[in-house]
């Protein structure tokens, strides 16, 4: 392996390990807050998954969680009842079922990002001016990487 290559193995690997620290300082606020949500790992899953991409079909929903189409639509039944998450058709093709969260699912989950976030502002707030550019400097490297290796990650998932 050449020099450079462990370099940066090993610049990769301290900076995981900080990455890892600075999610430690968000977690301690979380705990009460998801540990108060009345959800099953599998419905967690799920409601994060529709937070995050948006509406989406029941396939994904399934394909995501790795089950069958069955065993997602019965989670997905459950959140229903429970008013976290809705069913809708998709516009385009009515007979695709769409699922999206509620407006109490909604609220719910972002409730939750708006306490990580408020952590966040405390951390920012304790920097000086020119660490917090520096925060936000790399904030925007990072996401410019994400994007540039989004493609590599979708084909790998397809993969499996």
């Amino acid at each position: 392996m050449k020099e450079t290559e462990t370099g940066m193995d090993e610049l990769i690997e301290s900076t995981l390990l900080l990455t890892e620290k600075a999610f430690r300082e968000l977690f301690p606020i979380l705990p009460k807050e998801w540990l108060n949500l009345d959800l099953t790992t599998p419905q967690l899953k799920v409601v994060l998954l529709i937070y995050l991409s948006g509406p989406t079909r029941m396939s994904v929903i399934a394909s995501a969680l790795d089950v069958s189409l069955a065993t997602a639509t019965g989670v997905v039944d459950r959140l229903v009842k429970t008013d976290m998450v809705a069913r809708g058709s998709d516009p385009n093709d009515r007979r695709v079922v769409l699922c999206r969260l509620s407006d109490k699912g909604e609220k719910q989950i972002a409730g939750l990002w708006q306490k990580a976030g408020d952590r966040v502002v405390m951390m920012f707030k304790a920097l000086d001016r020119r660490k917090l550019q520096l925060v936000k400097d790399a904030l925007e490297v990072l996401l410019e990487a994400g994007e540039v290796t989004k493609g590599q990650l979708q084909i790998s998932n397809n993969s499996k």
